[in-house]
């Protein structure tokens, strides 16, 4: 009997089952890369594909481009831009794919799948679908009750039932959650409706089910001051909250108590990504359009007049070149977007350098950012007059104004400006999988788990007990304990 089950190497299974197995869509584009390195099984013809693919990781990695969300709808051009920027090595296209998706939403990590998300004065991290959070609770936007104003250490969040979250957005004083099955939690003040709860204008402070969107599964949201934006799995936008500036993209400026679905958005096709800023929302479509909708102050509609729009509009400058959008992130002042090659656009305000373009000139429509020009970048993050860039090498480029600390680089003054994108240096010893950036503070996760925060703490944002603020990064130790109900925070200098 024993006989029957002798073990046999990876080198003795049909080549076309090792194929379905590395097209299976379990593996990163590492994990493709460490396997065609260990056995000769994936190196090499064998016979089973052109000659034009090196290895069959290399035609198992096409193959998984060719059906990855963001790469499908891509026109062939922008396909060809892609695989060339990334020196026609389909492996490393695939860990462009990959990383562009994860970077917004749940990263996958050594210590487990993880989202980190800064407010204005606090911090939200998910850690295996359980959320915690540190800093100022103003209105319960914690979500530990009103008993609670202020939170020293990464504390657990308790949900009224199991729930596990997937995706963390807040803003100044409300957050939000999406669960695995589609479900929104929100807490915070809702004197504008903006948590979504049409019965009471009271501030809620401990995450509440979002009852109007029962049966209507999500899988992202975007808060903005005072107004929430969801994303449903079926690529629909619902708004709630102030309509002030037309924020809503409903037409007019009443404000609404529960989610509505923003029908303007139903005639362009799936939406795929949302942000938020201060009064303004932006929605990426999946053929790489980007809209944008509310305060045109700042120019950070991009249609190059300060003009409100209460209906979503094309921003046309992006069509025209037919540049292809796949991530948007809406800031205080400014805007930054990332296209389908890699390539970062910024617009808006470009007070103390927030657009790196080596100047403070505002941007009244989209304008490439050339000293990135040689870097493929993977996330693009603004805030408060400043910007990150995530490159994916995992590093991450800064720029705009120090904010007390929170552009991460030790040299600089607390008020100075960086007017350029440039590295952080201190980072570089670590792989960065995602970058938050709030008012006054930043945070960012490696690809190992690891947790580092900058910038100001005096509200607690960094989930530092005794340090007032973080002019260089400086590492957060979480470690849960063994009731699994709390935190405990310590520091150390990278």
């Amino acid at each position: 009997m024993a006989d029957q089950f002798q073990p046999i190497s990876i080198e003795d299974l049909p080549q076309h089952l090792i194929f379905e197995i590395l097209t299976s869509g379990r593996l990163s584009a590492f994990d493709l890369v460490c396997l065609e390195l260990t056995s000769r099984a994936f190196r090499g013809s064998h016979g089973l594909f052109p000659k034009k693919f090196r290895s069959l990781v290399d035609f198992s990695a096409y193959h998984l481009c060719e059906s990855h969300p963001i790469y499908a709808p891509m026109h062939s051009n922008s396909q060809k831009e892609l695989f060339n920027r990334c020196g026609g090595i389909w492996k490393r296209v695939l860990r462009f794919l990959q990383s562009v998706e994860q970077s917004s939403d749940i990263v996958e990590t050594s210590a487990g799948n993880m989202q980190i998300w800064s407010g204005r004065y606090h911090t939200l991290l998910i850690n295996d679908s359980a959320v915690y959070s540190c800093g100022s609770s103003l209105c319960g936007v914690l979500g530990h009750g009103p008993e609670t104003t202020q939170c020293v250490a990464f504390t657990r969040i308790n949900f009224p039932s199991p729930a596990q979250v997937i995706h963390v957005s807040a803003s100044h004083n409300h957050a939000a959650f999406v669960t695995q099955s589609g479900e929104v939690f929100t807490c915070g003040d809702n004197s504008s409706f903006c948590c979504g709860h049409g019965d009471t204008s009271r501030s809620i402070f401990r995450p509440r089910l979002v009852e109007s969107l029962k049966g209507v599964p999500c899988k992202q949201v975007a808060v903005g001051l005072s107004f929430s934006v969801f994303l449903t799995t079926q690529g629909h936008v619902y708004t709630c909250g102030t309509n002030t500036h037309g924020q809503l993209g409903h037409g007019d400026t009443l404000d609404i108590p529960t989610p509505k679905i923003v029908e303007q958005l139903e005639c362009v096709g799936s939406v795929v990504q949302i942000a938020a800023g201060p009064s303004y929302a932006l929605a990426v479509t999946e053929d790489g359009t980007v809209y944008s909708f509310g305060s045109g102050t700042n120019f950070c509609l991009g249609h190059g007049e300060q003009r409100n729009e209460l209906l979503p509009r094309a921003i046309q400058s992006f069509r025209t070149k037919s540049i292809h959008l796949v991530c948007v992130s809406a800031g205080d002042e400014h805007v930054v977007a990332l296209d389908s090659s890699g390539s970062v656009y910024t617009w808006g305000k470009g007070y103390c350098g927030a657009l790196g373009h080596g100047d403070e000139i505002d941007k009244t429509t989209p304008a490439f950012l050339s000293s990135l020009k040689n870097k493929l970048a993977v996330q693009v993050c603004a805030s408060k007059r400043k910007t990150f860039v995530l490159v994916d090498d995992g590093s991450v480029y800064g720029f705009g104004w120090m904010g007390f600390g929170s552009l991460g680089f030790p040299d600089k003054g607390a008020s100075d400006k960086v007017m350029r994108p440039r590295v952080l240096d201190r980072l570089r010893p670590h792989h960065i999988s995602q970058v938050s950036t709030g008012l006054y503070h930043t945070v960012v996760v490696t690809k190992r788990g690891q947790i580092f925060g900058f910038g100001d703490n005096e509200r607690a944002q960094l989930g530092h007990e005794t340090l007032r603020a973080c002019l260089e990064p400086t590492e957060i130790f979480v470690q849960e304990m063994l009731n699994g109900d709390d935190l405990v925070s310590e520091s150390g200098q990278l």
